[in-house]
């Protein structure tokens, strides 16, 4: 079965600004992420990529546009399972007063019983994403064949419940995962299993460095809701 490389979309401004962008509309690539993106195809120059599959929000579609300029000949596909989960009223709230909501708590220890007031449930959200996960491999295999690779751009949480199913892990775990902007997390499938052959790979190890402790300091314990804005 195929390679699939996840991608998450590069830094947005929403990240930047400390916000829970989800599905709000507008939401763009800054600077810094434009500069990953424009790092993209260098770093995937030697994949023989078979098709590329977007999430439909902006800042997946802006982080594939250098590959796809560089590649023209590659298709994109767009994958509304794939899109950022479905935040209902949390969307575009800062992330410093969600962390003083009761959920949050939830969201951090038990995410399989959280579900946000007014969007989805993180059990749906992996399940969709999981099942256009599934559904690609057959399809990029049925027409490219079981050694093809092709890439997948999408959003922190979606990839992080991805990587939790290939790896067995149940849902309330996946926080323990990381994926930072523009970061490649690649997932060679089989017949019988998974395996994991990337997880948030940036190219760049500067993100280890131990980070000054800060007034965030408490809240950075934490997993990151939507990804986080990756090291600064």
């Amino acid at each position: 079965m195929p390679t699939l490389i996840l991608v998450r979309h590069g830094r947005s401004t929403a990240n930047t600004a400390g916000v829970l962008a989800g599905r709000t509309p507008g939401v763009a690539l800054d600077e810094r992420g434009a500069q990953q993106a424009a790092a993209l195809p260098g770093r995937l120059a030697a994949l023989p990529l078979a098709a590329a599959v977007s999430s439909p929000l902006q800042r997946c579609r802006e982080t594939l546009a250098p590959l796809l300029e560089a590649r023209p000949e590659l298709p994109l596909h767009t994958e509304d399972r794939i899109s950022e989960c479905d935040y209902g009223d949390w969307s575009g709230r800062k992330l410093a007063e969600l962390s003083d909501e009761p959920l949050m708590t939830v969201v951090q220890q038990h995410p399989s019983a959280a579900a946000f007031p007014g969007g989805e449930s993180m059990r749906t959200m992996q399940a969709r994403a999981v099942e256009a996960v599934r559904e690609w491999n057959a399809r990029i295999e049925a027409e490219h064949g079981e050694n093809a690779v092709y890439v997948m751009c999408s959003h922190g949480d979606i990839i992080k419940s991805v990587v939790a199913d290939a790896l067995g892990m149940h849902l309330d775990l996946f926080q323990r995962v990381h994926a930072d902007p523009c970061s490649v997390t690649a997932i060679r499938y089989t017949r019988l299993r998974p395996y994991l052959l990337r997880l948030g790979d940036t190219g760049d190890l500067a993100a280890l460095a131990p980070r000054e402790p800060g007034p965030d300091a408490d809240a950075a314990r934490d997993a990151a809701v939507g990804g986080g804005a990756g090291a600064p």
